[in-house]
C-alpha cells in the first residue's frame, strides 16, 4: 500500500482511485479524468466492497465514498454522488434516487414510481434536474477535500422515450438538445452533464494547486 502523504500542496498525483463500482459512472468519469491529464483506476482494481451511503446530501455521500476508497488503497480518491430532483416533488427523489421505490428496487420500479407520482401534471409542472457532487481527497483523513457541483436541467416526460437508458434517463427530457438523456451520445454527455460539470470543477481546482503540471 502506498505511503500516505498527509499534507501536500503541489505536484501531480501519480494515480487517483475512482471510487465507484458502477460501470456506467466509470464510463463517464474515467475518460474525463484522463483527458485532463490525470491517471486513474477504478476501485475494483484494488478491492471489493463499497462505502455505506447514509449521508444526508450528495456531498456527504461522495465524501464517504472517497474516504473509504482512499483508506483502502492509501491513494488519493475521487467519488461522485448524484440523483434526480423534481421540483413538483419537493426535490425528491434526490439522494434516494437509486432506491426511490424501496431499498431493493430496480431501475424500472423507480422510474414507474416517478411517473405515477407525476401522473396528470402538465409539462410546465414537470421541471427537474440531475444533480451531482464530486469530491476528491488526497488521503483518507483529508480535512480540505475538493468539491465540485453540477446540474443538468430538463423536465420529466409523461412516458418513456425509447424503452432503454440508465436510471431515469429515458424520461428526462433535455430541451436544448431536443432529446431525452437516454438519446444523448456519451461523448456529448461527457461535455455537458451534471457529472461532467462536477468532475471538471474538481480537476480545475487540482490544476490550480499545481497538480495539473505534466
Amino acid at each position: 500500500m502506498p505511503e500516505k502523504n498527509r499534507c501536500s500542496f503541489g505536484g501531480k498525483p501519480t494515480l487517483m482511485v475512482v471510487a465507484t463500482n458502477n460501470r456506467h459512472k466509470l464510463a463517464e468519469l474515467i475518460p474525463i479524468i484522463e483527458s485532463e491529464g490525470f491517471a486513474c483506476k477504478p476501485q475494483t482494481a484494488f478491492f471489493q466492497g463499497s462505502a455505506e451511503e447514509d449521508g444526508k446530501s450528495f456531498i456527504e455521500n461522495a465524501l464517504k465514498k472517497a474516504r473509504f476508497a482512499s483508506a483502502r488503497t492509501g491513494l488519493p480518491a475521487i467519488a461522485d454522488d448524484s440523483g434526480l430532483e423534481v421540483e413538483a416533488l419537493g426535490c425528491k427523489p434526490g439522494i434516494y434516487s437509486a432506491r426511490f421505490a424501496g431499498s431493493n428496487a430496480t431501475e424500472e420500479e423507480n422510474l414507474e414510481k416517478l411517473l405515477a407520482e407525476l401522473a396528470g401534471l402538465p409539462y410546465p409542472q414537470r421541471k427537474a434536474r440531475y444533480s451531482c457532487a464530486v469530491v476528491y481527497v488526497s488521503h483518507a483523513e483529508d480535512a480540505t477535500p475538493l468539491v465540485g457541483i453540477g446540474h443538468w436541467y430538463g423536465e420529466i416526460l409523461m412516458q418513456r422515450r425509447t424503452g432503454h437508458g440508465i436510471g431515469y434517463d429515458d424520461v428526462m427530457w433535455i430541451p436544448e438538445l431536443v432529446k431525452a438523456a437516454s438519446e444523448v451520445p456519451l461523448e456529448v454527455k461527457n461535455k455537458i452533464s451534471h457529472r461532467a460539470q462536477a468532475v471538471r470543477a474538481v480537476l480545475s481546482q487540482l490544476k490550480q494547486q499545481g497538480h495539473g503540471r505534466l
